[in-house]
């Protein structure tokens, strides 16, 4: 398996993890009744619950990039170097991201947010 697929299995372990994150938080502000039931609203957590639901969404939303990139480099026969430092940069950046959003550290959140877009930019760079 190449580096950037290998990275991406671990990205998709990262989101896995941050969910049980998520899950363990909502079961210890949401009554389980709640939990169980439909939901016609999404529930919005407080203090930390809120940042980890919110530093998942914003995985889930670059994954589906990061994806991308990665599968069409493997298929096409361009995953080299380049990609496999740029699926690095990203990898890295979110495990930086999840931890820093969780804290509720903000700007630097803002600026590794930025790191991990380089990431993606290094992989795409390599396929146009």
């Amino acid at each position: 398996m190449t580096p950037d697929l290998t990275y991406l299995v671990w990205a998709a372990a990262l989101t896995m993890a941050q969910l049980l994150i998520v899950i363990v938080g909502a079961t210890m502000q949401v009554p389980l009744p709640v939990l169980a039931g439909n939901r016609e609203t999404a529930i919005e957590g407080r203090g930390w619950l809120g940042r980890a639901q919110r530093a998942h969404r914003n995985i889930l939303e670059s994954l589906v990039l990061f994806a991308i990139l990665v599968l069409v480099a493997h298929v096409a026969g361009k995953a080299n170097a380049m990609t496999a430092l740029g699926a690095a940069v990203y990898f890295w950046a979110r495990v930086v991201y999840a931890v820093i959003y969780l804290l509720g550290i903000t700007w630097v959140r803002s600026l590794v947010f930025g790191v991990s877009m380089v990431g993606l930019l290094m992989i795409l760079f390599q396929l146009i």
